[in-house]
Formats: C-alpha cells, sequence, structure tokens
C-alpha cells in the first residue's frame, strides 16, 4: 500500500503498520522512504508508524532525524515523537532535537523536549 500511487491508499498503509507495532519492522524502509513524500499525511503517518515500531526500526534515525526539518508542524511533531520512542538508539538527532525544542509550534516543543527525555535516559 506504501508504493501505491494514490496517497489516501499510502496514509491507510501506514495507519495499518502503526496499529502492527513491532511486528510491521521489516516495512521501516519503505515508511522512512515515505517520509519524502509530496503529500504531508503520508510524511505524517509515515512518521506515526516508525514511532509505533520503536526501537526495531532504529535504522530510520537518519530519515526521522531529516523530517525534523520538514515545513509542516505535524510532520515535525511525529518525527520528534518517534525517535523519542527509538530511545538511546536515537542519540544522533539530539541537536536536532535541541533546535527544535525552541520551534514556534508548543506542539512540535513538547514533542522534542519530551524525545531528550527519553532519549538521554
Amino acid at each position: 500500500m506504501l508504493r501505491d500511487s494514490d496517497p489516501v491508499v499510502q496514509v491507510q498503509g501506514a495507519i495499518g503498520l502503526a496499529k502492527l507495532g513491532p511486528e510491521a519492522r521489516d516495512a521501516a524502509p519503505e515508511l522512512a522512504a515515505a517520509l519524502k513524500s509530496t503529500h504531508t499525511l503520508v510524511r505524517e503517518q509515515a512518521a506515526h508508524a516508525l514511532g509505533q515500531i520503536g526501537g526495531d526500526a532504529r535504522a530510520t534515525v537518519p530519515a526521522l532525524t531529516a523530517a525534523l526539518s520538514d515545513p509542516e508542524w505535524s510532520v515535525r511533531r511525529h518525527a520528534a515523537m518517534a525517535l523519542g520512542k527509538m530511545g538511546r538508539d536515537a542519540r544522533d538527532a539530539i541537536p536536532k532535537l535541541e533546535k527544535l525544542s525552541r520551534d514556534p509550534d508548543h506542539l512540535v516543543r513538547k514533542a522534542a523536549v519530551e524525545a531528550l527525555g527519553s532519549i538521554r535516559r
């Protein structure tokens, strides 16, 4: 579904993978690729799904870190939350998360601060 040309189908695929959580770890590379979609909801739901997969998706830390610079606040927020769920495996994202803790959006700032707390434990 993530490879479908219809972004609605891609979003539905990401939502389904998020519900599977760690069992969807084999889809992590496809979800990381979806973080570059031209559709905001696809990027947002891909980041959310990677967070639900958690530490089993640690290879996607660079893609999620790049998503912290997304122009859409909701994508930045979900990327930060996903990195927080990866804990210490996401420590390379600390500098970007520190910068994000000063984001104009309060929900993004909150997600960044919480992610930093989880990563630094």
